[in-house]
Protein backbone atom coordinates (compact mmCIF):
# COMPACT_ATOMS: atom_id res chain seq x y z
CA UNK A 1 0.00 0.00 0.00
CA UNK A 2 1.72 3.46 -1.32
CA UNK A 3 0.09 5.19 1.76
CA UNK A 4 0.00 4.21 5.58
CA UNK A 5 -1.49 7.13 6.91
CA UNK A 6 -2.99 10.82 6.47
CA UNK A 7 -3.92 13.60 8.66
CA UNK A 8 -7.89 14.47 7.01
CA UNK A 9 -8.01 17.29 7.79
CA UNK A 10 -5.22 18.84 5.43
CA UNK A 11 -5.42 17.46 2.05
CA UNK A 12 -2.25 16.20 -0.13
CA UNK A 13 0.63 16.35 2.82
CA UNK A 14 2.79 13.14 2.28
CA UNK A 15 6.04 12.27 2.90
CA UNK A 16 7.49 10.30 -0.06
CA UNK A 17 10.62 8.12 0.80
CA UNK A 18 13.18 6.02 -0.70
CA UNK A 19 12.31 3.20 1.61
CA UNK A 20 9.25 2.21 -0.46
CA UNK A 21 6.55 3.74 0.86
CA UNK A 22 4.84 7.59 0.60
CA UNK A 23 4.17 8.09 3.95
CA UNK A 24 1.25 10.19 5.66
CA UNK A 25 1.89 12.10 8.89
CA UNK A 26 1.16 9.19 11.56
CA UNK A 27 2.88 7.63 14.37
CA UNK A 28 5.76 5.56 12.06
CA UNK A 29 8.48 7.80 10.97
CA UNK A 30 9.92 7.07 7.70
CA UNK A 31 14.03 5.30 7.43
CA UNK A 32 16.63 8.62 8.25
CA UNK A 33 19.41 7.22 5.93
CA UNK A 34 17.32 8.34 2.58
CA UNK A 35 16.42 10.83 0.91
CA UNK A 36 12.81 12.35 1.64
CA UNK A 37 10.47 14.56 -0.47
CA UNK A 38 7.65 16.66 1.02
CA UNK A 39 4.77 17.09 -1.45
CA UNK A 40 2.65 19.77 -0.69
CA UNK A 41 2.42 21.58 2.52
CA UNK A 42 -1.00 23.07 3.31
CA UNK A 43 -2.27 26.66 3.32
CA UNK A 44 -1.63 29.50 5.75
CA UNK A 45 -4.90 28.04 7.96
CA UNK A 46 -3.33 24.71 8.72
CA UNK A 47 0.46 25.85 9.16
CA UNK A 48 0.65 25.00 13.08
CA UNK A 49 -1.78 21.64 13.15
CA UNK A 50 0.51 20.46 10.29
CA UNK A 51 4.35 21.31 11.91
CA UNK A 52 3.02 19.69 14.87
CA UNK A 53 2.67 16.79 13.24
CA UNK A 54 5.51 16.76 11.04
CA UNK A 55 7.47 16.89 13.85
CA UNK A 56 8.17 13.29 14.54
CA UNK A 57 9.25 12.48 11.48
CA UNK A 58 11.71 15.29 11.39
CA UNK A 59 13.12 13.98 14.51
CA UNK A 60 14.35 11.03 12.94
CA UNK A 61 15.16 12.01 9.71
CA UNK A 62 16.17 14.91 7.28
CA UNK A 63 13.77 16.77 4.92
CA UNK A 64 15.83 16.92 1.44
CA UNK A 65 12.91 18.16 -0.48
CA UNK A 66 9.71 19.85 -0.97
CA UNK A 67 7.53 19.39 -4.01
CA UNK A 68 5.31 22.41 -4.53
CA UNK A 69 2.31 21.36 -6.94
CA UNK A 70 1.58 25.15 -7.44
CA UNK A 71 2.04 28.03 -5.43
CA UNK A 72 -0.34 30.94 -3.77
CA UNK A 73 -0.20 33.22 -0.89
CA UNK A 74 -1.64 30.73 1.69
CA UNK A 75 0.60 28.06 0.81
CA UNK A 76 3.64 30.55 1.07
CA UNK A 77 2.89 31.24 4.32
CA UNK A 78 3.72 27.55 5.32
CA UNK A 79 6.65 27.27 3.23
CA UNK A 80 8.19 30.35 5.20
CA UNK A 81 7.91 27.87 8.26
CA UNK A 82 9.39 25.06 6.92
CA UNK A 83 12.42 26.99 5.30
CA UNK A 84 13.34 28.04 8.65
CA UNK A 85 12.72 25.02 10.54
CA UNK A 86 14.75 23.44 7.40
CA UNK A 87 17.43 25.69 6.13
CA UNK A 88 19.01 23.18 3.64
CA UNK A 89 16.05 22.03 1.92
CA UNK A 90 15.52 22.01 -1.78
CA UNK A 91 12.01 23.63 -3.41
CA UNK A 92 10.76 21.84 -6.58
CA UNK A 93 8.38 23.33 -8.39
CA UNK A 94 7.38 24.35 -12.45
CA UNK A 95 9.20 27.33 -13.88
CA UNK A 96 5.78 29.68 -13.46
CA UNK A 97 5.95 28.78 -10.09
CA UNK A 98 9.88 29.35 -9.40
CA UNK A 99 8.96 32.69 -10.73
CA UNK A 100 6.85 33.67 -8.25
CA UNK A 101 8.79 32.27 -5.57
CA UNK A 102 12.23 34.49 -6.75
CA UNK A 103 9.83 37.11 -7.02
CA UNK A 104 8.54 37.28 -3.39
CA UNK A 105 11.73 35.59 -1.98
CA UNK A 106 15.01 36.19 -3.52
CA UNK A 107 17.18 35.16 -1.08
CA UNK A 108 15.56 31.35 -2.08
CA UNK A 109 17.24 31.25 -5.42
CA UNK A 110 19.71 29.27 -4.67
CA UNK A 111 17.51 26.59 -3.13
CA UNK A 112 14.78 26.86 -5.43
CA UNK A 113 14.70 23.57 -8.55
CA UNK A 114 12.85 24.43 -11.25
CA UNK A 115 11.33 22.10 -13.23
CA UNK A 116 11.95 21.69 -16.90
CA UNK A 117 9.28 20.56 -19.38
CA UNK A 118 8.01 18.25 -20.64
CA UNK A 119 9.33 16.37 -17.58
CA UNK A 120 12.25 15.79 -14.85
CA UNK A 121 12.87 13.31 -12.39
CA UNK A 122 13.82 13.72 -8.61
CA UNK A 123 15.92 10.58 -7.54
CA UNK A 124 15.07 9.84 -4.15
CA UNK A 125 17.36 6.18 -4.41
CA UNK A 126 16.28 2.56 -4.00
CA UNK A 127 14.11 3.18 -7.39
CA UNK A 128 12.19 5.93 -6.37
CA UNK A 129 12.67 8.41 -9.52
CA UNK A 130 9.95 10.80 -8.73
CA UNK A 131 8.57 12.28 -12.14
CA UNK A 132 7.71 15.37 -12.27
CA UNK A 133 5.14 16.43 -15.04
CA UNK A 134 4.01 20.19 -15.78
CA UNK A 135 0.14 20.35 -15.75
CA UNK A 136 -0.66 23.89 -16.82
CA UNK A 137 -4.30 25.17 -16.51
CA UNK A 138 -5.66 28.62 -17.17
CA UNK A 139 -6.57 28.65 -13.66
CA UNK A 140 -2.99 26.76 -12.02
CA UNK A 141 -0.40 27.31 -14.72
CA UNK A 142 2.34 26.52 -12.38
CA UNK A 143 0.41 23.10 -11.58
CA UNK A 144 2.70 20.29 -11.13
CA UNK A 145 1.86 16.52 -10.82
CA UNK A 146 4.25 13.96 -9.16
CA UNK A 147 4.59 10.13 -9.74
CA UNK A 148 6.09 7.61 -8.62
CA UNK A 149 6.67 4.21 -10.51
CA UNK A 150 7.91 2.63 -7.74
CA UNK A 151 4.25 2.56 -5.70
CA UNK A 152 2.43 3.78 -9.17
CA UNK A 153 1.20 6.87 -7.23
CA UNK A 154 -0.12 9.82 -8.60
CA UNK A 155 -0.01 13.21 -6.61
CA UNK A 156 -2.70 14.66 -8.81
CA UNK A 157 -2.96 18.10 -6.98
CA UNK A 158 -6.12 19.67 -8.05
CA UNK A 159 -7.23 16.58 -10.47
CA UNK A 160 -9.63 14.10 -9.33
CA UNK A 161 -10.71 15.87 -5.79
CA UNK A 162 -13.75 16.72 -4.50
CA UNK A 163 -14.39 19.33 -1.42
CA UNK A 164 -14.76 17.09 1.51
CA UNK A 165 -13.23 16.49 4.97
CA UNK A 166 -13.70 12.94 6.78
CA UNK A 167 -11.92 10.38 8.46
CA UNK A 168 -11.64 8.31 5.49
CA UNK A 169 -8.70 7.45 3.63
CA UNK A 170 -9.82 5.49 0.63
CA UNK A 171 -12.76 6.07 -1.32
CA UNK A 172 -14.46 2.82 -0.49
CA UNK A 173 -17.91 4.40 -0.72
CA UNK A 174 -16.82 5.75 -3.65
CA UNK A 175 -20.78 5.74 -5.17
CA UNK A 176 -21.84 8.31 -2.42
CA UNK A 177 -18.88 10.75 -3.84
CA UNK A 178 -19.77 10.80 -7.36
CA UNK A 179 -21.87 14.13 -6.82
CA UNK A 180 -19.20 15.33 -4.96
CA UNK A 181 -16.88 14.93 -7.78
CA UNK A 182 -19.19 16.40 -10.23
CA UNK A 183 -19.59 19.71 -8.27
CA UNK A 184 -15.94 20.11 -7.94
CA UNK A 185 -14.89 19.65 -11.56
CA UNK A 186 -17.55 21.90 -12.33
CA UNK A 187 -16.12 24.37 -10.14
CA UNK A 188 -12.54 23.64 -10.62
CA UNK A 189 -12.25 22.27 -14.29
CA UNK A 190 -15.81 22.71 -16.69
CA UNK A 191 -14.11 25.99 -18.05
CA UNK A 192 -10.48 24.38 -18.77
CA UNK A 193 -11.45 20.79 -20.38
CA UNK A 194 -9.03 21.72 -23.26
CA UNK A 195 -6.15 21.57 -20.60
CA UNK A 196 -7.70 18.76 -18.39
CA UNK A 197 -8.04 16.49 -21.60
CA UNK A 198 -4.45 17.18 -22.47
CA UNK A 199 -3.55 15.87 -18.78
CA UNK A 200 -6.13 13.06 -19.12
CA UNK A 201 -3.60 11.97 -22.16
CA UNK A 202 -0.63 11.88 -20.50
CA UNK A 203 -1.64 10.60 -17.01
CA UNK A 204 -2.86 7.73 -19.26
CA UNK A 205 0.10 7.13 -20.30
CA UNK A 206 1.31 6.27 -16.39
CA UNK A 207 0.89 2.61 -14.80
CA UNK A 208 -1.29 4.24 -12.43
CA UNK A 209 -2.68 2.23 -9.43
CA UNK A 210 -3.32 5.09 -7.10
CA UNK A 211 -4.42 8.69 -7.09
CA UNK A 212 -3.86 11.23 -4.17
CA UNK A 213 -5.41 14.42 -4.68
CA UNK A 214 -4.76 17.81 -3.00
CA UNK A 215 -8.36 17.49 -1.80
CA UNK A 216 -10.84 14.41 -0.52
CA UNK A 217 -10.18 10.84 -0.30
CA UNK A 218 -7.22 8.88 -1.77
CA UNK A 219 -8.35 7.19 -5.07
CA UNK A 220 -8.00 3.32 -4.90
CA UNK A 221 -11.00 1.57 -6.19
CA UNK A 222 -12.73 4.00 -8.31
CA UNK A 223 -9.53 4.99 -10.60
CA UNK A 224 -11.25 3.52 -13.86
CA UNK A 225 -14.15 5.01 -12.96
CA UNK A 226 -13.04 8.43 -11.88
CA UNK A 227 -11.15 9.13 -15.28
CA UNK A 228 -13.55 8.20 -17.53
CA UNK A 229 -16.18 10.13 -15.78
CA UNK A 230 -13.82 13.16 -16.09
CA UNK A 231 -13.43 12.25 -20.09
CA UNK A 232 -17.52 12.23 -20.22
CA UNK A 233 -17.41 15.69 -18.20
CA UNK A 234 -14.76 17.30 -20.49
CA UNK A 235 -16.70 16.18 -23.40
CA UNK A 236 -19.93 17.53 -22.10
CA UNK A 237 -18.96 20.64 -21.88
CA UNK A 238 -18.20 20.50 -25.48
CA UNK A 239 -20.91 19.48 -26.77
CA UNK A 240 -22.71 22.81 -25.15
CA UNK A 241 -24.63 24.87 -27.92
CA UNK A 242 -22.97 27.68 -26.48
CA UNK A 243 -19.72 28.95 -25.92
CA UNK A 244 -18.25 32.01 -23.87
CA UNK A 245 -14.45 32.63 -24.41
CA UNK A 246 -13.49 33.74 -20.67
CA UNK A 247 -10.15 35.98 -21.23
CA UNK A 248 -8.44 37.40 -18.37
CA UNK A 249 -4.60 37.97 -16.47
CA UNK A 250 -4.15 38.62 -13.27
CA UNK A 251 -1.50 40.03 -11.33
CA UNK A 252 -2.16 38.97 -7.95
CA UNK A 253 -4.70 36.43 -8.23
CA UNK A 254 -7.97 38.81 -7.63
CA UNK A 255 -9.16 38.96 -11.09
CA UNK A 256 -8.23 35.12 -11.68
CA UNK A 257 -10.80 34.19 -8.68
CA UNK A 258 -13.25 36.72 -9.91
CA UNK A 259 -13.13 34.74 -13.59
CA UNK A 260 -13.58 31.65 -11.50
CA UNK A 261 -16.65 32.58 -10.16
CA UNK A 262 -18.19 34.14 -13.39
CA UNK A 263 -17.31 30.99 -14.72
CA UNK A 264 -18.97 28.70 -12.17
CA UNK A 265 -22.21 30.54 -12.94
CA UNK A 266 -21.80 30.17 -16.83
CA UNK A 267 -21.22 26.59 -16.69
CA UNK A 268 -24.31 26.00 -13.93
CA UNK A 269 -26.89 27.75 -16.72
CA UNK A 270 -25.47 25.58 -19.18
CA UNK A 271 -23.12 27.45 -21.11
CA UNK A 272 -20.03 26.07 -22.35
CA UNK A 273 -16.53 27.92 -20.66
CA UNK A 274 -13.17 28.09 -22.12
CA UNK A 275 -11.08 30.11 -19.71
CA UNK A 276 -7.79 31.65 -21.31
CA UNK A 277 -5.12 33.13 -19.37
CA UNK A 278 -3.93 35.53 -22.20
CA UNK A 279 -0.62 35.98 -20.42
CA UNK A 280 -0.12 32.30 -21.51
CA UNK A 281 -1.92 32.34 -24.91
CA UNK A 282 -0.54 33.72 -28.49
CA UNK A 283 -2.84 36.10 -30.37
CA UNK A 284 -3.48 33.00 -33.23
CA UNK A 285 -5.07 30.60 -30.07
CA UNK A 286 -6.76 33.70 -28.72
CA UNK A 287 -8.26 34.75 -32.29
CA UNK A 288 -9.68 30.69 -32.54
CA UNK A 289 -11.25 30.60 -29.75
CA UNK A 290 -12.97 33.74 -30.12
CA UNK A 291 -14.34 33.23 -33.19
CA UNK A 292 -15.64 29.80 -32.15
CA UNK A 293 -17.83 31.06 -29.23
CA UNK A 294 -21.02 33.25 -28.81
CA UNK A 295 -20.02 35.28 -26.36
CA UNK A 296 -16.90 37.09 -24.80
CA UNK A 297 -16.34 38.31 -21.71
CA UNK A 298 -12.83 40.41 -21.09
CA UNK A 299 -11.07 40.72 -17.26
CA UNK A 300 -8.06 42.55 -16.86
CA UNK A 301 -5.92 44.20 -13.37
CA UNK A 302 -4.90 47.49 -13.33
CA UNK A 303 -1.16 48.18 -13.35
CA UNK A 304 0.25 51.47 -13.12
CA UNK A 305 -2.66 53.04 -14.34
CA UNK A 306 -3.44 50.99 -17.45
CA UNK A 307 -4.32 47.39 -18.40
CA UNK A 308 -1.40 44.64 -19.27
CA UNK A 309 -0.16 44.04 -22.82
CA UNK A 310 -1.46 40.84 -23.04
CA UNK A 311 -5.35 42.33 -21.98
CA UNK A 312 -4.58 44.77 -24.94
CA UNK A 313 -3.58 42.32 -27.26
CA UNK A 314 -6.40 40.73 -26.76
CA UNK A 315 -8.50 43.32 -26.65
CA UNK A 316 -7.70 44.20 -30.17
CA UNK A 317 -7.82 40.20 -31.59
CA UNK A 318 -11.80 40.96 -30.28
CA UNK A 319 -12.44 44.26 -31.86
CA UNK A 320 -11.31 43.12 -35.16
CA UNK A 321 -12.75 39.47 -35.49
CA UNK A 322 -16.05 39.52 -33.29
CA UNK A 323 -18.67 42.35 -34.13
CA UNK A 324 -21.92 40.61 -33.29
CA UNK A 325 -20.82 38.67 -30.10
CA UNK A 326 -21.99 39.10 -26.67
CA UNK A 327 -19.37 40.56 -24.27
CA UNK A 328 -19.13 41.42 -20.76
CA UNK A 329 -15.88 43.13 -18.63
CA UNK A 330 -14.67 42.99 -15.49
CA UNK A 331 -11.08 43.37 -12.86
CA UNK A 332 -9.99 44.27 -9.86
CA UNK A 333 -7.97 46.88 -8.83
CA UNK A 334 -5.28 48.58 -6.11
CA UNK A 335 -5.72 52.20 -6.69
CA UNK A 336 -8.20 53.69 -9.41
CA UNK A 337 -9.13 51.05 -11.84
CA UNK A 338 -8.83 52.46 -15.08
CA UNK A 339 -8.27 48.96 -17.02
CA UNK A 340 -11.76 48.14 -16.88
CA UNK A 341 -13.04 51.47 -17.82
CA UNK A 342 -10.69 50.86 -20.90
CA UNK A 343 -12.53 47.65 -22.20
CA UNK A 344 -15.78 49.37 -21.68
CA UNK A 345 -14.80 52.29 -23.73
CA UNK A 346 -13.47 50.16 -26.44
CA UNK A 347 -16.35 48.04 -26.73
CA UNK A 348 -19.15 50.24 -26.35
CA UNK A 349 -17.56 52.55 -29.11
CA UNK A 350 -17.95 49.28 -30.93
CA UNK A 351 -21.27 49.24 -30.55
CA UNK A 352 -20.90 45.80 -28.87
CA UNK A 353 -23.54 44.50 -26.19
CA UNK A 354 -23.01 44.15 -22.73
CA UNK A 355 -24.09 41.09 -21.11
CA UNK A 356 -24.45 42.06 -17.48
CA UNK A 357 -22.63 46.12 -16.25
CA UNK A 358 -19.04 45.91 -15.82
CA UNK A 359 -17.40 45.04 -12.49
CA UNK A 360 -14.75 46.87 -10.68
CA UNK A 361 -13.49 44.94 -7.38
CA UNK A 362 -11.15 47.06 -5.29
CA UNK A 363 -8.37 45.00 -3.82
CA UNK A 364 -9.64 41.35 -3.00
CA UNK A 365 -13.01 40.27 -3.21
CA UNK A 366 -15.15 39.88 -0.72
CA UNK A 367 -18.56 37.35 -0.13
CA UNK A 368 -20.46 40.23 -1.86
CA UNK A 369 -18.52 40.54 -4.78
CA UNK A 370 -18.70 36.52 -5.76
CA UNK A 371 -22.18 36.89 -5.27
CA UNK A 372 -22.05 39.76 -7.82
CA UNK A 373 -20.00 37.31 -10.20
CA UNK A 374 -22.50 34.92 -10.38
CA UNK A 375 -25.56 37.10 -10.70
CA UNK A 376 -23.32 38.89 -13.86
CA UNK A 377 -22.79 35.21 -15.28
CA UNK A 378 -26.57 33.99 -15.27
CA UNK A 379 -27.75 37.21 -16.29
CA UNK A 380 -25.08 36.70 -19.13
CA UNK A 381 -26.53 33.37 -19.93
CA UNK A 382 -30.22 34.41 -20.18
CA UNK A 383 -29.04 37.80 -22.64
CA UNK A 384 -26.98 35.09 -24.54
CA UNK A 385 -29.58 32.90 -25.12
CA UNK A 386 -32.37 35.18 -26.21
CA UNK A 387 -29.71 37.05 -28.83
CA UNK A 388 -29.05 33.55 -30.05
CA UNK A 389 -32.54 32.90 -30.34
CA UNK A 390 -33.26 35.74 -32.07
CA UNK A 391 -30.51 35.21 -34.54
CA UNK A 392 -31.63 32.10 -35.28
CA UNK A 393 -34.74 32.84 -36.32
CA UNK A 394 -33.14 35.34 -39.14
CA UNK A 395 -31.59 33.15 -40.90
CA UNK A 396 -32.97 31.90 -43.94
CA UNK A 397 -33.66 28.24 -44.06
CA UNK A 398 -31.80 26.67 -47.88
CA UNK A 399 -32.57 22.85 -46.85
CA UNK A 400 -33.07 20.63 -49.40
CA UNK A 401 -36.23 18.44 -48.76
CA UNK A 402 -34.26 16.12 -47.97
CA UNK A 403 -32.63 17.92 -45.57
CA UNK A 404 -35.37 19.04 -44.07
CA UNK A 405 -36.75 15.38 -43.79
CA UNK A 406 -34.04 13.98 -42.22
CA UNK A 407 -34.20 16.71 -39.26
CA UNK A 408 -37.75 16.13 -39.34
CA UNK A 409 -37.09 12.01 -38.24
CA UNK A 410 -34.17 13.20 -35.91
CA UNK A 411 -36.63 14.94 -33.67
CA UNK A 412 -38.03 11.40 -32.67
CA UNK A 413 -36.83 10.49 -29.61
CA UNK A 414 -36.69 7.18 -27.89
CA UNK A 415 -35.73 5.89 -24.51
CA UNK A 416 -31.91 5.05 -23.93
CA UNK A 417 -31.50 1.19 -22.52
CA UNK A 418 -29.09 -2.06 -21.56
CA UNK A 419 -30.98 -4.58 -22.41
CA UNK A 420 -29.81 -7.98 -20.74
CA UNK A 421 -29.85 -11.75 -21.41
CA UNK A 422 -28.49 -14.54 -20.79
CA UNK A 423 -27.91 -18.50 -22.12
CA UNK A 424 -26.75 -20.98 -19.39
CA UNK A 425 -24.48 -19.01 -17.18
CA UNK A 426 -23.53 -17.18 -20.11
CA UNK A 427 -24.50 -13.23 -19.89
CA UNK A 428 -24.62 -11.41 -22.68
CA UNK A 429 -25.45 -7.09 -22.17
CA UNK A 430 -26.20 -4.61 -25.43
CA UNK A 431 -27.08 -0.78 -25.15
CA UNK A 432 -29.89 0.24 -27.23
CA UNK A 433 -30.56 3.75 -28.13
CA UNK A 434 -34.23 2.92 -28.90
CA UNK A 435 -36.65 1.85 -26.48
CA UNK A 436 -40.65 2.59 -26.66
CA UNK A 437 -43.93 1.15 -25.90
CA UNK A 438 -45.39 -1.49 -28.49
CA UNK A 439 -48.66 -2.41 -26.66
CA UNK A 440 -50.76 -1.98 -23.77
CA UNK A 441 -53.03 -5.33 -23.29
CA UNK A 442 -51.08 -7.17 -22.71
CA UNK A 443 -48.14 -4.73 -21.84
CA UNK A 444 -45.16 -5.14 -24.76
CA UNK A 445 -41.74 -3.06 -25.62
CA UNK A 446 -40.28 -2.38 -29.29
CA UNK A 447 -36.34 -2.71 -29.08
CA UNK A 448 -34.46 -1.80 -32.09
CA UNK A 449 -31.20 -3.18 -32.30
CA UNK A 450 -28.18 -3.12 -34.61
CA UNK A 451 -28.37 -5.73 -37.06
CA UNK A 452 -24.64 -8.36 -36.41
CA UNK A 453 -23.59 -11.42 -35.01
CA UNK A 454 -23.62 -10.17 -31.36
CA UNK A 455 -27.18 -9.86 -31.65
CA UNK A 456 -28.61 -13.02 -32.84
CA UNK A 457 -28.39 -13.50 -28.90
CA UNK A 458 -31.22 -11.53 -28.16
CA UNK A 459 -32.94 -13.09 -31.22
CA UNK A 460 -34.13 -16.25 -29.35
CA UNK A 461 -37.92 -17.51 -29.25
CA UNK A 462 -39.41 -16.67 -25.70
CA UNK A 463 -35.99 -15.61 -24.48
CA UNK A 464 -35.72 -13.75 -21.67
CA UNK A 465 -34.70 -10.14 -21.31
CA UNK A 466 -34.21 -7.74 -18.93
CA UNK A 467 -34.65 -4.18 -20.15
CA UNK A 468 -32.57 -1.35 -17.97
CA UNK A 469 -33.78 2.23 -18.59
CA UNK A 470 -31.03 4.11 -17.55
CA UNK A 471 -30.59 7.70 -15.61
CA UNK A 472 -29.99 10.82 -17.89
CA UNK A 473 -26.72 12.04 -16.37
CA UNK A 474 -25.35 8.35 -15.74
CA UNK A 475 -22.29 6.72 -16.93
CA UNK A 476 -23.26 2.96 -17.10
CA UNK A 477 -24.06 3.47 -20.40
CA UNK A 478 -20.13 3.49 -21.89
CA UNK A 479 -19.75 -0.46 -20.67
CA UNK A 480 -21.99 -1.73 -23.19
CA UNK A 481 -21.75 0.66 -26.12
CA UNK A 482 -19.46 -1.51 -27.99
CA UNK A 483 -19.72 -5.55 -28.51
CA UNK A 484 -16.91 -6.96 -25.56
CA UNK A 485 -14.20 -8.53 -26.89
CA UNK A 486 -13.41 -11.99 -26.08
CA UNK A 487 -12.84 -12.46 -22.79
CA UNK A 488 -14.04 -9.36 -21.63
CA UNK A 489 -17.18 -8.77 -19.03
CA UNK A 490 -18.94 -5.81 -18.45
CA UNK A 491 -20.31 -6.70 -15.81
CA UNK A 492 -17.59 -7.08 -13.68
CA UNK A 493 -17.37 -3.21 -14.38
CA UNK A 494 -21.31 -2.58 -12.89
CA UNK A 495 -22.75 -3.51 -9.55
CA UNK A 496 -25.77 -5.24 -10.54
CA UNK A 497 -27.93 -8.42 -9.22
CA UNK A 498 -30.28 -11.07 -10.86
CA UNK A 499 -34.10 -10.68 -11.83
CA UNK A 500 -36.62 -13.40 -11.37
CA UNK A 501 -35.96 -14.45 -14.75
CA UNK A 502 -32.13 -14.95 -14.28
CA UNK A 503 -31.05 -11.86 -16.39
CA UNK A 504 -29.04 -9.04 -14.66
CA UNK A 505 -30.24 -5.65 -13.10
CA UNK A 506 -28.02 -2.85 -13.29
CA UNK A 507 -28.59 -0.98 -9.83
CA UNK A 508 -27.61 1.85 -11.49
CA UNK A 509 -30.80 1.54 -13.44
CA UNK A 510 -33.59 4.06 -13.11
CA UNK A 511 -35.90 1.36 -13.46
CA UNK A 512 -36.11 -2.27 -15.08
CA UNK A 513 -38.39 -4.26 -16.79
CA UNK A 514 -38.40 -8.16 -17.23
CA UNK A 515 -39.80 -9.20 -20.78
CA UNK A 516 -40.09 -12.09 -22.66
CA UNK A 517 -38.99 -12.42 -26.56
CA UNK A 518 -42.28 -12.78 -28.78
CA UNK A 519 -41.38 -11.97 -32.37
CA UNK A 520 -38.46 -10.05 -34.26
CA UNK A 521 -38.39 -9.13 -37.94
CA UNK A 522 -35.30 -7.14 -40.13
CA UNK A 523 -36.18 -3.65 -40.45
CA UNK A 524 -32.93 -2.15 -42.59
CA UNK A 525 -29.45 -1.98 -40.52
CA UNK A 526 -31.71 -3.02 -37.09
CA UNK A 527 -33.57 -6.09 -35.97
CA UNK A 528 -36.87 -4.91 -34.44
CA UNK A 529 -37.75 -6.98 -31.62
CA UNK A 530 -41.00 -7.01 -29.80
CA UNK A 531 -41.47 -8.25 -26.26
CA UNK A 532 -43.93 -9.50 -23.29
CA UNK A 533 -43.52 -7.51 -20.27
CA UNK A 534 -43.66 -9.65 -17.11
CA UNK A 535 -42.16 -7.93 -14.32
CA UNK A 536 -40.94 -4.29 -12.91
CA UNK A 537 -39.74 -1.86 -11.10
CA UNK A 538 -38.54 1.21 -10.29
CA UNK A 539 -34.77 1.30 -9.08
CA UNK A 540 -35.32 5.25 -8.19
CA UNK A 541 -38.07 7.42 -6.89
CA UNK A 542 -36.73 10.36 -8.20
CA UNK A 543 -34.53 11.19 -12.03
CA UNK A 544 -34.71 11.33 -15.72
CA UNK A 545 -34.91 8.83 -18.34
CA UNK A 546 -32.19 9.27 -20.44
CA UNK A 547 -33.41 10.11 -23.83
CA UNK A 548 -31.61 9.76 -27.29
CA UNK A 549 -32.14 13.36 -28.84
CA UNK A 550 -30.57 13.89 -32.24
CA UNK A 551 -30.54 16.05 -34.94
CA UNK A 552 -30.53 13.99 -38.25
CA UNK A 553 -32.78 11.15 -38.99
CA UNK A 554 -29.15 9.24 -40.40
CA UNK A 555 -27.54 8.99 -36.85
CA UNK A 556 -28.18 5.99 -35.32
Amino acid sequence: MPVSSRQSITPGRLLATSEGASKGVGPEGPVSDHRTALIDPPGESFTQIFLEALQPYLAVTSLDYIVISHVNPNRMATLVKLVEQMPGVTLVCSRPAAQALRATFPNWDHRIRAVCPPHDTLDLGQGHQLQLIPMPTPRWPDGLCTYDPATRTLFSDKLFGAHLCSDALFDEDWRQLEGDRHYYFDCLHASQTKQVQTALDRITALSTQWLAPGHGPLVRYSLSRLLNDYRQWCQHQQHQTLRVALIYASAYGNTAVLADAIAQSLVQAGIAVESINCELSDPAYLAKAIEASDGIIIGSPTLGGHAPVQIQTALGVVLAAAKTKLVGVFGSYGWSGEAVDLLEEKLRDGNYRFGFDPIRVRFSPNQADFQTCQEAGAQFAQRLRKQKKKQASRQAITETQANRTEQAVGRVISTIGVVTTRQGDSHSGLLTTAVSQASFNPPGVMIAIANNPYAQRFLQPHAPLVINILKEGRTVRRHFSAQPQPGENPFAQVAHHPAQNGCLILDEALAYVECTVQSWIPCGDRWLVYARVDEGNVLEATGITAMQHRTSGRQP
